[in-house]
């Protein structure tokens, strides 16, 4: 998300949050963005200081980074796996007991298993993982 602040032709100045420059030049260009105090829709970028952080904020600043790109791999595991893995739900040591042991095909598959089941299928050494589900979100 960026922050801008605009302009309108009766020189109202505001601020308002796009996704990025681009989607800023787009709506804009649309006539999408609206002064909120005349209703103006010739909306220009009015000069603005630049938002300079701390010392203390890189770090911070790197945190974000890091959390954000470990959520999007999340979300890209969660994809590759619905995508192509077989949904057991609540069945998953069940099946996984099965294949282990050769009475069903060998195949990829995922569901839910309690704390219980997963230590059961670790003592019999069946190979399986955890992974953190993040909530779908919109933004």
């Amino acid at each position: 998300m960026i922050s801008f602040n605009l302009r309108c032709q009766d020189g109202h100045v505001f601020e308002a949050w796009f996704k990025d420059g681009a989607t800023f030049d787009s709506q804009a260009a649309a006539k999408e963005v609206v002064c909120p105090i005349c209703g103006d829709r010739d909306i220009v970028k009015a000069p603005m200081a630049p938002n300079i952080a701390r010392p203390r904020d890189h770090a911070e600043a790197r945190r974000r980074a890091f959390m954000t790109a470990m959520q999007e791999r999340l979300a890209e595991l969660r994809a590759h796996i619905e995508g192509n893995f077989d949904y057991v739900g609540d069945r998953f040591a069940e099946e996984a007991r099965k294949i282990h042991y050769g009475e069903t095909e060998r195949r990829d598959i995922y569901g839910e298993a309690s704390d219980a089941e997963a230590k059961e299928l670790e003592e019999e050494g069946i190979a399986f993982a955890r992974i953190p589900w993040l909530p779908r979100t919109d933004s």
